[in-house]
């Protein structure tokens, strides 16, 4: 075997150990019997620590001195290896075990803070989650932001101030919308009791309508609906609440993004750095594109609207257009994962300024619920009322995800892009989705995008298949066309 023949089974024998402690993730958010999270804690430090030493080892570093692959996908894997080794040896093991056991416990106790409205209970350990991944942070850094290589985690090659200038650039806009569609009578909202086993069936027969494979895949309950795994094995997540079927439905559509991106990448990138997506970001834009551009667009919620009457009956909306109005409905609300598309930003704007704030130590953790209250009344105009629409909403900060919250907003920003040349791409896409049928989008999608797994780098990725430079000008000029015409404006 050459050196590059060696690198690569080393690695694929790694990424079968990543997928199995994915696994144990999906199982601590799904099934697992709520007693053994300490043990769970345990097991997931053991396989962080068999996998730290496996992405630094030092044999790594002389098969990718030797190693001389021969085509682009090689380069490209190498090219991934190296950034990963890279960050891998500059984390001592030691933290990297710590990280995993304390993250692990911290789920479970977020949890349980959440369903009791007490943020005092998850302070502690949330405090102990900050201080490690600043640790990492300054490992990875090397003197230079910390934030900055949190971000490099989920997003490569893209810094803080980057992201910042994408976020200042957008906000006016944002704004500006926001104001003049509240102006405006709002549509009506969903009201009524929804049996969750029928929202259960009706959600599956979303992911299937928008290409998630079951033989490869599995749809499961979650207090935070996610996505797991990659290549043969995929998994998503969703939740029910009987008077809101709409948080099942698009949450759902929402992971299918995610899952159909790891199910369509090329099956010779399996089990190696290019069989995953490039990027949450590029993730996101899979995700959010599903979910938005797609299925919240006219046509397809008038065939939604069918589904949602053939499964409970007459629920009080009059007919397709109120349905797309009501689907669309701008309003005041606390949490992000059910904000509308005109002010979903805006969340992600807040929790971005605030762990940016919290890795540089000018947020201390003692601070962070008066300080994300107080940045919400000054942004959206009224109060947090409990810590469960404050604070403790999101699972991310309790697992250690500083970094990934700016991905959602550059998932919308790359996902106007992709929209943009869809559109272009498939001309008879209105009709296609208004009989449920989203093959046209999602194969273009698959071709254009998900199939590449990591082989370009994200901008590139985004770039090479909307034919523009990544920036937000197509996602506020969709937004500025869709609720001017909704509303009126």
């Amino acid at each position: 075997m050459t050196a590059f023949d060696t690198l690569m089974a080393f690695q694929r024998e790694t990424s079968a150990l990543g997928q199995i402690a994915g696994r144990l993730g999906w199982d601590q958010e799904t099934v697992m019997p709520r007693g053994a999270a300490p043990q769970r804690a345990e097991e997931m430090a053991a396989i962080e620590a068999v996998l730290h030493a496996r992405r630094s080892d030092p044999r790594v570093a002389d098969w990718l001195e030797q190693a001389a692959p021969q085509d682009e996908a090689g380069k490209a894997q190498l090219r991934e290896i190296r950034r990963a080794y890279d960050r891998a040896v500059k984390v001592p093991a030691d933290l990297a075990t710590a990280i995993a056991r304390v993250t692990s416990a911290a789920q479970g106790q977020w949890a349980q803070a959440r369903a009791d409205e007490d943020v005092a209970a998850f302070l502690p350990v949330l405090e102990e989650v900050v201080s490690l991944k600043r640790q990492e942070g300054e490992a990875l850094a090397q003197g230079g932001d910390i934030y900055d290589a949190m971000v490099e985690d989920y997003e490569p090659y893209t810094t803080g101030d980057q992201i910042a200038a994408i976020f200042d650039e957008m906000r006016p806009r944002l704004v500006a919308l926001r104001a003049a569609v509240l102006d405006r009578p709002e549509p009506a909202a969903l009201t009524g009791t929804f049996d969750e086993l029928t929202q259960m069936r009706l959600s599956q027969k979303l992911a299937l309508a928008f290409g998630y494979d079951l033989n490869n895949g599995r749809v499961d309950k979650a207090v935070h609906p996610f996505s797991s795994g990659s290549g043969l094995d995929v998994r998503i997540t969703t939740r029910t609440s009987e008077s809101d079927p709409f948080n099942c439905f698009y949450s759902t559509i929402h992971e299918v993004g995610h899952a159909a991106y790891e199910q369509g990448i090329a099956r010779e990138f399996l089990l190696t750095p290019l069989g995953r997506g490039v990027s949450m970001g590029v993730h996101e834009s899979q995700s959010r594109i599903y979910e938005n551009q797609l299925g919240r667009s006219r046509a397809f919620t008038g065939w939604l609207f069918e589904q949602m009457t053939g499964a409970f009956g007459d629920f009080g909306i009059a007919d397709a257009d109120a349905f797309y109005a009501t689907v669309n409905r701008v309003h005041n609300g606390y949490i992000r994962t059910e904000a509308d598309e005109v002010q979903y930003n805006l969340h992600i704007m807040l929790r971005f300024d605030l762990e940016r704030a919290l890795m540089a130590g000018d947020l201390q953790v003692s601070d962070l619920e008066a300080a994300w209250n107080d940045r919400f009344k000054a942004d959206f105009g009224y109060a947090v009322d409990k810590p469960s629409n404050g604070c403790l909403q999101d699972v991310h900060w309790s697992v250690g995800l500083f970094g990934y919250f700016p991905t959602y907003s550059l998932g919308n920003v790359y996902a106007g892009c992709l929209y943009q040349a869809l559109r272009n791409a498939v001309p008879g896409l209105d009709a296609q989705l208004a009989a449920g049928d989203t093959s046209g989008a999602t194969g273009w999608l698959r071709e254009n995008v998900q199939q590449f797994g990591g082989l370009y780098a994200p901008r590139e990725t985004i770039e090479r298949a909307s034919g523009v430079e990544p920036g937000p000008a197509p996602l506020l000029s969709y937004l500025e066309q869709k609720f001017g015409d909704l509303y009126g404006l």
